[in-house]
């Protein structure tokens, strides 16, 4: 079969942003990874490897790689073909993107998938108030405000925290955008369209309203405020441009926290409570209302995953046999409601140290400070600020057990991988320009 490369461009480009697009919905963006994997495998000749995109690929796979190498310590052959399973598309991101890196559109893929997402967003918080006026008018009324974020999270078939997470890099990539819209002086009305995708997002951040991803966003900003100045933008511009921003992100804040009173609880006395109880959460009346979400019952998880890991040195319990085995050791030093609620161990380095040993937490340090190393080279603020939102939330969560963490970073890094690439190509040709 033969096809124009104008042609495969073009299918080729919108096939990674559809599946960037639906990462939030896991069986149409599983079935679209199928379909760009056949269609890579169909036109396979075109792909080209050299040393240095072989060694990127390596780092993007290596959790599979893991995975393959400590096969053997599973205590069931199909729960661990299973558990590989999850992360093939850490296999066919980097085989089919970086193979074809110079086809790959850096900020035109971005731009879509800022742009497309909101919209899905707002079509989502659309189809909520219509679909559930009950929820929505215990909310208006303050009632149960803890759970709002959960709950509109759950109409779209998504865990809170993943939702987040992808939406604060959509939100940092937003406002990058606004500042690249001034940059470039675009029309007015595209500066308009920039500001009001990026004012949505940052909506939808508050509105799911998990910890990590809001402090994450913060961050975010800070990075691409930070590279903004260090660039040649003019600088009364980029002064202005903020101060606007500033102001318009510190009244939605405002207007939130007020009609959100919860927010005050949760990120100060809900967080922080009961700490004296660490390994210790049956002696609290009720703790599945009083610390469920609280950082007590994470560093709960966390002391019983690290103690367990060091009893299963230097391999650990297999990939499949993790979170079964933290069960047991939950039930074991009585612990009834950890075992209860089956808790994982919500960090992704424990949880790797676990599993595989002294080399897990080497292979997530690998994968996931190698995007930041991709940033930093390239001085990119988007790039950045992923790593540090992929980093942190990887502190309290374990997203490389999750198709919406494992596909995410997958898909992104293995776009970030390209874009390097193609930098670099550019670097190597311009002195035999010269």
């Amino acid at each position: 079969m033969s096809i124009s490369e104008k042609n495969f461009n073009k299918i080729f480009h919108v096939f990674l942003c559809l599946i960037a697009v639906t990462m939030i919905f896991r069986k149409p963006c599983s079935l679209l990874i199928i379909l760009f994997a056949a269609f890579n495998l169909i036109f396979i000749k075109k792909l080209k490897y050299s040393k240095k995109q072989l060694l990127l690929m390596a780092c993007i796979a290596s959790p599979v790689l893991l995975e393959l190498l400590l096969f053997w310590n599973n205590d069931s052959f199909a729960r661990g073909l299973k558990a590989i399973e999850k992360s093939t598309s850490l296999v066919i991101f980097p085989l089919f993107i970086i193979g074809n890196y110079q086809r790959v559109k850096f900020f035109k893929i971005i731009q879509t998938y800022v742009i497309s997402t909101t919209v899905f967003m707002i079509f989502f918080l659309t189809r909520f108030i219509i679909v559930y006026p009950d929820l929505v008018a215990k909310y208006v009324n303050r009632i149960d405000l803890w759970e709002m974020g959960y709950q509109f999270a759950d109409s779209i078939g998504i865990h809170a925290p993943a939702l987040n997470m992808h939406l604060a890099f959509v939100t940092v990539c937003a406002l990058y955008f606004v500042f690249e819209s001034f940059r470039n002086q675009k029309k007015i009305g595209f500066k308009i369209t920039s500001v009001a995708v990026f004012l949505f997002s940052f909506f939808f951040v508050l509105l799911v309203n998990t910890r990590m991803a809001l402090i994450n966003t913060l961050i975010g900003f800070l990075v691409v405020f930070f590279y903004e100045i260090q660039s040649k933008f003019n600088l009364k511009k980029i002064l202005l441009t903020s101060s606007v921003i500033v102001i318009l992100l510190g009244g939605i804040l405002f207007l939130f926290v007020q009609k959100n009173p919860y927010m005050k609880e949760k990120y100060s006395s809900v967080t922080f409570a009961y700490m004296d109880k660490v390994g210790k959460l049956d002696e609290i009346d009720h703790p599945e209302i009083k610390v469920f979400n609280s950082l007590v019952t994470r560093v709960s998880i966390w002391k019983s995953a690290w103690e367990l890991a060091v009893q299963h040195l230097p391999f650990g319990v297999g990939a499949s046999d993790g979170k079964p085995e933290l069960n047991k050791y939950y039930k074991a030093t009585n612990q009834q409601f950890l075992a209860k609620y089956e808790f994982p161990t919500h960090n992704q380095f424990l949880d790797f140290l676990l599993k595989f040993g002294i080399l897990g937490p080497i292979v997530v340090v690998l994968y996931i400070f190698t995007i930041g190393y991709l940033g930093y080279d390239l001085k990119n603020a988007m790039i950045v600020s992923f790593f540090l939102i992929f980093f942190t939330s990887n502190l309290v969560d374990d997203f490389l057990l999750r198709f919406d963490g494992i596909a995410f970073s997958g898909l992104w890094f293995s776009i970030f991988g390209s874009y390097w690439l193609q930098q670099k190509f550019i670097l190597d040709k311009a002195p035999e320009a010269v």
